[in-house]
């Protein structure tokens, strides 16, 4: 029996479903598969699990290992476009004209590259998103949605989603099943990047900050990083971005001394990371889809480039390339999807929300604050997505791949340079965007097919 076939068995047995259900759900605290409420965002007293599927979903081993091969490459690309200020300001021009948040980042950006302030060690953690189109003839294929070089969620707890899902697929007599689906153990493949910037620094006194922010509903998640590096005998604190902008305090050398209490304060060095921040902008994936951009990056590498080229992507900018654009969107919206300049789910637009927006500014520089992009046709599963508080129910599903990755480049070599693992973000087709936190989402683990 597949799993398949037992979802389609199990639905009609209501008390067989319910005793799985509360079979995961407790494996999932054993696990520490674990989120803080909702209602106590900020407290750990009370705690439910994190929300996931009941079963694993069907992964084209060919897909997952495709997605794999090019993260380092994306690594790559990356740390490239964050050390290019003339290719970051010619490809920001005009969307720092419509959108203000992209507008003083850039700024940011600006000030630190004319203060001529240069960090030797730079640390990348990053995930790029997939999701597997299949078309009409029962092939697949591996399309981007985006680069995440912010909102790179997931690390932690998510090592611990295979073992309960393997423990399911054995419990049901899916043995076979369970063979597919396999460890990730990204938590201790980033804590080791982390480590190396550590050791690179060759100060034993040094710590390693976590800023978090206000509302930590996945605290807990965190926490599994930050064990990994006390566990290589590296110290971790934890502040708060308010707490740190509260106490914080630049030298002349622009080190940023941050006061713990009154006998200790902490130094971090200015560092580059906004340009990391703006190189996962939607603009500029938009632009690195145009002829001749990647090539810059990769030269004489035409196999890398073509690789990771990305199709399907649309400016909005000013001019006649960007009026066939909106011409394009208006009269077929539910064909693609409208982007603003952010990362983490819930921003986007489709179907008839594109065509309200874009009458609004159709005419105007503020569409340059937006990208469009094909909308992805995805592979869809069966399956029970778990979350407290909602009813256990068979769904059609789809489902983002994200691939971690990670590098360190210390004085202009990058010495760390490695994709991390696979983790499923899996939503109802219902639900056109995501977001875990958002309580849209379920994490999930691939059964390689």
């Amino acid at each position: 029996m597949t799993t398949k076939e037992f979802l389609q068995q199990l639905i009609t047995n209501p008390e067989q479903l319910s005793n799985l259900v509360e079979e995961a759900i407790e494996m999932a605290f054993q696990q520490g598969f674990l989120f803080r409420t909702c209602e106590t965002p900020n407290s750990s007293e009370v705690v439910t699990y994190a929300p996931f599927t009941l079963f694993p979903s069907a992964v084209p081993k060919a897909r997952l290992v495709q997605a794999l091969e090019v993260q380092t490459h994306f690594n790559t690309l990356v740390d490239k476009i964050s050390q290019d200020p003339d290719f970051l300001e010619e490809a920001l021009a005009s969307t720092i004209q419509a959108d203000d948040f992209t507008a003083r980042l850039v700024s940011i950006y600006r000030q630190v590259q004319q203060e001529g302030q240069t960090q030797s060690i730079v640390v990348g953690l990053n995930r790029s998103d997939y999701m597997v189109e299949q078309s009409m003839d029962g092939t697949s294929s591996l399309k981007q949605v985006e680069i995440n070089t912010i909102a790179a969620a997931g690390f932690g707890v998510l090592d611990r989603l295979p073992e309960v899902h393997r423990h399911i697929l054995r419990t049901t007599g899916l043995l076979k099943e369970s063979e597919c689906v396999q460890d990730t153990n990204m938590t201790p493949a980033m804590a080791a990047a982390l480590a190396k910037a550590w050791e690179v620094y060759g100060q034993k006194k040094a710590v390693i900050l976590f800023l978090v922010e206000d509302v930590q509903i996945s605290q807990l998640t965190q926490r599994y990083s930050e064990i990994e590096l006390w566990n290589r005998n590296i110290p971790v604190i934890r502040r708060k971005f308010e707490e740190v902008s509260r106490r914080g305090s630049l030298d002349g050398d622009k080190r940023l001394f941050i006061f713990l209490n009154q006998k200790m304060r902490l130094f971090i060095t200015q560092n580059s990371y906004i340009g990391t921040q703006l190189a996962g902008t939607k603009k500029i994936q938009q632009v690195l889809a145009s002829p001749g951009v990647l090539e810059k990056f990769f030269p004489d590498q035409p196999q890398v480039v073509e690789q990771i080229r990305a199709t399907g992507l649309y400016t909005l900018d000013m001019g006649p390339e960007g009026d066939q654009t909106v011409a394009m969107a208006l009269t077929n919206p539910h064909k693609f999807v409208l982007k603003p300049q952010r990362e983490g789910g819930g921003n986007n637009y489709y179907g008839e929300d594109i065509v309200q927006v874009l009458q609004k500014f159709k005419n105007d520089q503020r569409r340059a604050a937006y990208i469009l992009m094909d909308k992805i046709q995805p592979r869809t599963e069966q399956n029970i997505p778990l979350r407290k508080g909602l009813p256990p129910r068979l769904t059609t599903v789809s489902y983002e791949i994200g691939v971690f990755g990670a590098y360190v480049r210390y004085e202009g070599e990058m010495i760390l340079n490695e994709a991390l693992g696979p983790v499923l973000r899996t939503k109802s087709i219902e639900h056109d965007d995501a977001g875990v936190v958002r309580g849209v989402a379920m994490f999930d683990s691939p059964l390689v097919v």
